[in-house]
């Protein structure tokens, strides 16, 4: 009994330093090469979906959709470390308040997620993500963790990236993007399978006129991050 205790506990560990392994190696690979695929991808593909994946450089990615992504999904993306502990704080007062745990994911947070793990929540998954998106905000610049997240997000079934989703949806390139068009891909990100950019919905549409405001709110110091292309 002891044997094969020993024997597991030796395959766990063999394991876990893999699978650290193959972390380390992508967070300094994807820093300058696009992932080839997702762990997400690879599950819609199993699921009999057509992938549509097609990186492009942030410059390629149209302003509007910049600013909206940011604004709806990480409005502090450019001055926290990878996590906002402000949001954080926020969750738990509000889960106290009313038993509901809403999510604070930064968008460090979400590539992290999409990169290495698996979706879905539960506290082993977050207990993982938050120290690979501290990772990440070390090792890479903040216009590449978002350039990344525009890449590999999903806007529709078997649809990743901005490329793919504005020719998907709008027959055109993200580059040429309008600003109506922005926000409404901004406002399908938190269920891009229920939810269409190019057949919005009454809520999409409210969602998306939120998201507009919040976009021309956005200081400076929000998005002197990712703005300046270069």
């Amino acid at each position: 009994m002891i044997g094969l205790f020993r024997r597991l506990l030796r395959m766990v560990l063999l394991a876990s330093c893999f699978l650290l392994l193959l972390w380390a190696a992508g967070l300094v690979l994807y820093r300058w090469v696009d992932p080839p695929a997702t762990p997400l991808m690879a599950i819609r593909a199993v699921q009999g979906e057509s992938i549509r994946y097609r990186p492009v450089a942030l410059g390629r990615v149209a302003r509007p959709l910049r600013q909206a992504v940011v604004a709806s999904e990480d409005a502090r993306f450019c001055l926290h470390a990878g996590i906002d502990l402000g949001a954080v704080r926020d969750a738990l007062e509000d889960y106290q308040e009313s038993g509901r745990l809403r999510g604070a994911s930064t968008i460090s947070m979400q590539v992290a997620r999409n990169l290495f793990l698996w979706n879905g929540g539960g506290f082993v998954r977050k207990a993982l993500e938050a120290p690979l998106a501290l990772a990440l905000d070390t090792l890479w610049p903040k216009r590449r963790i978002l350039e990344i997240y525009l890449n590999i997000a999903e806007w529709g079934p078997g649809i990743f990236g901005a490329e793919a989703a504005a020719q998907a949806h709008f027959g055109r390139s993200a580059a040429d993007l309008t600003q109506v068009q922005a926000v409404r891909l901004a406002a399908v990100l938190p269920n891009p399978i229920r939810w269409s950019a190019a057949r919005p919905t009454a809520y999409i549409e409210a969602r998306a006129s939120t998201i507009a405001g919040r976009s021309g709110q956005l200081a400076p110091e929000q998005t002197g991050c990712f703005l300046t292309v270069r």
